[in-house]
């Protein structure tokens, strides 16, 4: 037990640009880590602005307040006698630059300058920061006036150096740096380097923090050192959700963890560890061999040591134990993860609650199970003693002296739901609306928007003289098409006309009005399976960046982890949008409008995003993947019928409501899937399949096509493949049972 360190780490809830409230955060994570008599505190990636300012990180006001908020941190008496590793942008010779601030004792000890940046998926960092590409390079940076005066120095070191105590030496590393395959802390750790800080803004994904953590674990699996990561935890103004996990780790070993999904807004992490056991670990003759070979880093000195004095014996404390790491079922992350983010969006706005259109469905279930699994997480917070949530409970309920009991008191004060049906609902999703909210607590309201849908029509009949009719009636697929949105479109206006007015009729105090929720999942997303302004047209949607299979084993979770038995009939019922009337021998399905399952959408959304595979990679994929289920050609229809879907309703992604960011295959155009809106038909790659096609069924002596109906959007249509190639290139397949528009 020779050098006992503890060291802290911590996850924050940052808001983009409030920088008062980011430095009153800041400052109690550092309060936090002193008490715990630690003498490192790492804190997240740009956690003076908060990460998601986007290209407000390109105005010099975010510089220059950034620099006022580091000015109160030298100054403060409270954040003395401990190293401080804090992130901010900083400008150096008019370059913008993503960076970390070393700080000891109101003293810079060093700027430390991102080298590689994340430039992809959701990330734009190179829209605003400059990469510090020269490694090992450090210059000096001239401080602002107001940083002279405290410091008492006109200059800092800047760039890829390390810092050296009297008893170990640190380095940083930045997010992104981590995850690329010659990473800092190699070369560090082969420098000597003992401890590594990474300090991150990396968002929730479905299953994704498995990856992160075997990337952590690896970083000091093979060189031995202590590495302590950072994280943002909650929502800061954007449709992610940072998923906190900070950790510290040493020698491959998780020795401390914090929460992925929290209503706090500071917790810290700490750990004791023994610099020795770093020591002892580096033993390898070939890591020796390595190191006397490896390039040298410049080494910030200050006097000061992490560790006890040597020969200082302390019995009550000892090095942390090493834990498995703990994560999260998809299932728990769909529960927890949106939860928390429509915490953080329903109390930095204001609002007075939530409103959603609830049809009975899984989708609009599933949100308003969401909105419970966030009313639990308040009333749990509320009960063990957060006076910041309690605070926040008061100001959205607009009661000064109100602490909620249970999740149904506390929902029903906040969330409002609403059943809009039509002549074409049927008795069941009606019941199951009325249940579930019942169930939940939710405030409810059941109307009819028959009327409505019939004055508009008389409108349209008065101007016209024409009557349009359902298809099963004799009307063509553009008037059926036509009261199908009518009806999609009138539950948009609406619920915003409820969301406006509920809180005035309920007697609200507090004013506001109340943020109404979508409920279209990715896969609908995806392929376009709404109507452009319809009720999924809303302010913010917490499943667009979850699938449907998800949403289902979500929905089965829930009824037992909640006690929500009403759930199971949601999970049994039959997908349907009810636009059209139901018949004898007519019952609208979801999957038989689209012509695909909801599974086979998700492997065409990961397939067409994740892989980055066209109709040809994708077809020729799938004919190995789904040998087992069907042939060549079925494929070939089920690829190009999702391409079909995909590029003429691709418009609609246009004007999505920003929704939490679950998926790696969201179709959310706005910042993730930067592909165009209007497409013209894939032809060169459904003559190259059709070429393979001919060629493996004169193989296989089934001759040409099987012929198709040219009006379903399949195959030939009896066609020849000449024909058929010139009917593509036209743009006259057309697709059937199109319960949505295609129009730009």
């Amino acid at each position: 037990m020779g050098h006992l360190s503890t060291l802290a780490t911590c996850q924050l809830n940052q808001w983009a640009l409030d920088f008062e409230g980011n430095l009153e955060r800041i400052l109690l994570s550092i309060k936090k880590a002193k008490e715990a008599k630690a003498t490192l505190r790492v804190g997240p990636e740009l956690e003076i602005t908060g990460y998601g300012c986007l290209d407000h990180f390109l105005e010099s006001d975010t510089f220059l307040h950034s620099w006022e908020m580091i000015a109160r941190i030298l100054k403060d008496p409270s954040c003395r006698d401990i190293i401080l590793d804090i992130g901010a942008p900083v400008m150096h010779r008019n370059v913008r630059y993503n960076a970390r601030i070393v700080c000891f004792n109101g003293q810079i000890l060093l700027i430390r300058p991102k080298l590689w940046l994340a430039n992809d998926g959701n990330y734009r960092e190179m829209r605003y920061f400059t990469p510090w590409s020269r490694e090992g390079h450090v210059e000096q940076y001239y401080l602002p006036r107001i940083i002279q005066d405290i410091v008492g120095k006109v200059k800092v070191p800047i760039g890829d150096a390390v810092i050296s105590t009297r008893d170990t030496c640190l380095g940083c590393e930045s997010c992104e740096e981590l995850f690329t395959p010659n990473a800092p802390h190699s070369a560090m750790s082969l420098n000597g380097v003992e401890i590594f800080t990474n300090s991150s803004g990396s968002h929730h994904e479905l299953r994704k923090l498995n990856t992160r953590y075997d990337l952590i674990l690896e970083a000091t699996r093979k060189a031995g050192g202590i590495y302590l990561y950072a994280n943002q935890q909650g929502c800061d103004g954007d449709r992610l959700y940072y998923d906190g996990s900070a950790m510290i780790v040493i020698n491959g070993n998780v020795v401390a963890q914090g929460s992925q999904f929290s209503l706090n807004d500071v917790e810290v992490i700490t750990a004791t560890v023994d610099l020795e056991d770093v020591r002892s670990f580096r033993c390898s003759p070939s890591r020796g061999l390595q190191a006397v070979q490896a390039r040298t880093y410049e080494r910030i000195e200050v006097d000061f040591s992490l560790s006890a004095e040597s020969g200082a014996l302390n019995t009550n404390i000892g090095p942390s134990k090493a834990r498995a790491p703990f994560f999260h079922a998809p299932e728990a992350e769909i529960a927890y993860g949106p939860a928390c983010w429509l915490w953080d969006y329903i109390r930095r706005s204001r609002q007075a609650g939530f409103f959603i259109p609830l049809s009975g469905g899984i989708d609009s279930c599933a949100t308003s199970v969401i909105v419970y699994s966030m009313c639990r997480l308040v009333v749990e917070a509320c009960k063990a003693g957060n006076q910041q949530v309690l605070r926040d409970v008061r100001m959205v309920c607009a009661e000064d002296t109100y602490t909620p009991e249970s999740p149904q008191e506390f929902s029903n004060r906040i969330f409002h739901t609403c059943f809009m049906g039509s002549t074409n609902s049927s008795k069941e999703t009606r019941s199951r609306a009325r249940d579930l909210s019942k169930a939940i607590g939710a405030y409810h309201t059941d109307l009819n928007i028959d009327s409505v849908v019939n004055a508009i029509i008389s409108l349209f009949t008065s101007v016209t003289s024409f009557v349009p009719k359902f298809r099963i009636y004799g009307g063509s697929n553009a008037s059926n098409l036509a009261l199908q949105n009518i009806q999609a479109r009138l539950r948009m206006v609406i619920a915003y006309l409820f969301a406006q007015m509920l809180p005035t009729v309920r007697k609200r105090l507090g004013g506001g009005s109340l943020l109404v929720l979508g409920s279209a999942n990715v896969d609908e997303l995806l392929v376009g399976y709404l109507t452009k302004y319809d009720c999924s047209s809303a302010d913010i949607n917490p499943i667009g960046g979850i699938s449907k299979t998800d949403l289902r084993k979500f929905i089965r979770w829930a009824s037992t982890n909640f006690n929500l038995p009403i759930l199971d009939d949601f999970i049994n019922a039959t997908p349907t949008a009810e636009l059209e009337p139901t018949t004898k021998d007519y019952v609208q399905s979801d999957e038989a409008d689209m012509g695909m399952t909801y599974d086979e959408l998700s492997v065409f959304g990961r397939l067409r995003k994740v892989y980055k595979l066209g109709p040809w990679g994708m077809w020729e994929r799938l004919i190995h993947d789904w040998r087992d289920k069907m042939g060549p050609r079925e494929v070939y229809e089920k690829v190009r019928r999702f391409f079909w879907y995909y590029a003429v309703n691709r418009h609609k992604a246009t004007v999505i409501t920003p929704a939490y960011h679950a998926e790696q295959y969201s179709p959310d155009d706005n910042r993730y899937d930067l592909r165009p809106f209007l497409y013209p038909i894939f032809s060169t790659a459904y003559g190259k399949i059709e070429d393979a096609l001919s060629k493996y069924e004169d193989a296989e002596g089934k001759g040409d096509c099987a012929g198709k109906d040219e009006g379903t959007g399949d195959l030939c249509g009896g066609m020849g493949k000449e024909k058929q190639h010139q009917a593509l290139v036209a743009g006259r397949l057309k697709r059937h049972g199109d319960t949505q528009e295609t129009e730009m």
